[in-house]
């Protein structure tokens, strides 16, 4: 018999040597390894405070929201018949089963999609063809309207009801009559105010969102398949319904869910002209809530506004998605031959230049030439004057001088500039570590939720991202005292608001930086501080410049976030604006419109030129 082995003598022993057994960590053990070795780089540590900041900034105030929304409200114990802070569905019922329900949120829900798919169906109408000749077509002027006809979105929503309510604005309200009515035609108030007016400026304003969508995916588009199809037999209309718009359709799709998603949320335009007819869509019904002190059925009605937005959003990225499917096989041979309109050129551009003319030249001709006559639509030498901009003792109740002596303007000037300026800044700076984190850090759920917490903002719109806040802020909560009524609230809001923009511009940013210029330095002896300081930062420093005047331009003009939040010791010139409006000091409102349009049209040049982009890059400029 032979003798055993060592291994076959002791089952925990090989060849005489102890047998090493090893387990499989867990799960659990896993993460706890991945994060104590990422604790030891800055950058964790440093992505951990701000995922802590931006939880208190973006998700804190929108679970307050939603909490109110089903907590009994200070003042309301009476009429609930419960303690303040008790949990009830009062809110709930009273917004959507009440017999106010339907004022409060089911009218203004209708009004609210009839205006939506009203100015998505103009817009679509109007902006196709314009995509179609400025891609497609050798028109004349071609790349001069590819940048002017993008000139309405640069512009504030606002200053085309404006420039609508000064041409035909009745007596329906109090205050100087309308150009038409100087003229002596009464517009009826279907034509000055409500639905028609609000849908047809909304259109103007986001016909350029179709003109950039439709108009890349078309010169994206390969035109041997027109051709091909042609050379079968296929005619004009067939070459259109059968091959083109099928290709074209997530594009057109995309676009139109992305003015749903900005027509829910805008403000300014159904208050100037929806307000004189009560003409109510969801947000000025918020807003009334608020104004109104109902703060429980304000938290309703914005988490709806907020469904609806998250709901929207969800479906165009379902879109986009959905787009990948829809690519043509092309390469070198790939064509975008521009189609010859012979006569029909001239006829193009008249068309083109008519829409400019409509959609920019029009109103802002109409807002300056309101501000420099003493009687509306009277075009005589003697009612032309200057004392609307720089003249003194004015025969007004509250602006006694011109627009440009009144400190109340040189105040909100101030407010605009330091704060969306400051809060611009802090935005740039924290959306350039967010894609810094998001790209370096090793942990990567940290990096996860940096770029989803960031991006919830964009989600909610922006008058229900202010009541949030408002929620959250209006009276003291632990250490944080009550910050409504101060500039602190307008900073810490338009910061968080507007880090969709920094954190994108910072991640695009990050990720084309290699990590070899700072593990060069890393072996130098240079800390992280000095490495972001001198290294990171100079070489991004036009990503930078994207991620603050991207915030900047947007707060520059931005009304919603402002209009829930500002009081009037913290106006800002769109706030100012509108209580302008409110006063009906017509030629004075307009003028603070155009300077806020020609802050926010320069502003955007300034960020083209700065980070050499072409808003209408690929549409013939």
């Amino acid at each position: 018999m032979q003798p055993l082995s060592s291994s076959a003598k002791d089952p925990d022993t090989v060849d005489g040597e102890p047998r090493v057994a090893f387990v499989q960590p867990s799960s659990y053990e896993r993460l706890r390894y991945r994060l104590m070795s990422a604790l030891r780089e800055p950058t964790t540590i440093i992505g951990l405070l701000t995922a802590l900041l931006f939880a208190y900034l973006i998700v804190v105030p929108v679970a307050s929201m939603l909490t109110d929304a089903v907590h009994v409200q200070f003042g309301d114990e009476r009429r609930v018949g419960k303690p303040f802070g008790e949990l009830t569905v009062y809110y709930l019922s009273r917004a959507f089963v009440s017999p106010i329900s339907s004022t409060l949120f089911w009218t203004p829900l209708l009004n609210t999609l009839s205006v939506s798919f009203g100015a998505i169906l103009l817009s679509f109408l109007v902006g196709s063809p314009l995509a179609w000749l400025l891609s497609r077509t050798d028109m004349f002027g071609r790349k001069w309207f590819a940048t002017a006809l993008i000139v309405p979105y640069m512009l504030p929503a606002w200053t085309f009801a404006l420039a609508w309510t000064t041409l035909f604005k009745n007596r329906t309200v109090g205050g100087q009559p309308g150009w038409i009515e100087a003229l002596g035609f009464t517009p009826p108030d279907w034509l000055a105010y409500g639905q028609v007016p609000i849908t047809i400026v909304l259109a103007l304003h986001y016909t350029p969102f179709i003109i950039l969508l439709f108009g890349t995916a078309l010169r994206r588009f390969d035109s041997q398949l027109e051709d091909s199809a042609r050379i079968l037999g296929a005619r004009q209309h067939q070459v259109a319904w059968q091959i083109i718009l099928p290709l074209m359709r997530p594009a057109l799709l995309s676009a139109m869910v992305l003015i749903f998603a900005k027509c829910l949320g805008e403000f300014g335009v159904p208050y100037v002209l929806g307000l004189p007819v009560k003409f109510e869509v969801l947000s000025t019904s918020l807003f009334r809530s608020i104004s109104s002190r109902q703060s429980g059925v304000a938290a309703v009605l914005a988490g709806a506004i907020m469904l609806i937005g998250v709901i929207t959003l969800l479906v165009d990225a379902k879109l986009v998605k959905e787009a990948r499917r829809f690519v043509t096989v092309g390469s070198k041979g790939t064509m975008n031959r521009l189609t010859r309109l012979g006569r029909m050129r001239i006829v193009a551009a008249l068309f083109a230049g008519t829409v400019f003319a409509l959609s920019v030249g029009l109103p802002l001709l109409t807002l300056f030439l309101s501000t420099i006559m003493e009687a509306p639509g009277r075009f005589t030498l003697d009612n032309f004057t200057l004392d609307y901009w720089i003249g003194r003792d004015l025969n007004n109740v509250a602006l006694k001088t011109g627009i440009l002596l009144s400190p109340d303007l040189w105040n909100a000037a101030w407010n605009t500039m330091w704060i969306v300026g400051l809060a611009s800044i802090t935005s740039g700076i924290l959306g350039l570590l967010v894609g810094y984190v998001a790209v370096r850090t090793p942990f990567r759920p940290l990096a996860t939720f940096l770029r989803q917490v960031t991006f919830l903002p964009y989600l909610v719109p922006g008058i229900a991202f202010a009541t949030a806040y408002l929620s959250l802020f209006a009276v003291q909560r632990g250490p944080i005292p009550a910050l409504y009524g101060t500039t602190a609230i307008l900073m810490l809001a338009l910061i968080a608001d507007q880090m969709p923009y920094a954190s994108r511009a910072g991640v695009s940013a990050m990720m084309q930086l290699g990590k070899d210029p700072e593990e060069a330095a890393q072996i130098a002896g240079a800390g992280w501080l000095r490495r972001m300081l001198m290294i990171v930062i100079p070489i991004q420093k036009g990503s930078l410049v994207t991620g603050i005047l991207l915030p900047f331009i947007s707060g520059i003009k931005g009304l919603s976030l402002f209009v829930v939040l500002a009081v009037p010791s913290t106006d800002v010139l769109t706030t100012f604006s509108l209580r302008l409006v409110d006063y009906h000091y017509t030629q004075a409102a307009n003028a603070v419109v155009l300077i806020v349009a020609g802050i926010a049209y320069a502003g955007t040049l300034l960020g083209q030129k700065l980070t050499r982009t072409n808003i209408a890059e690929g549409l013939g400029g």
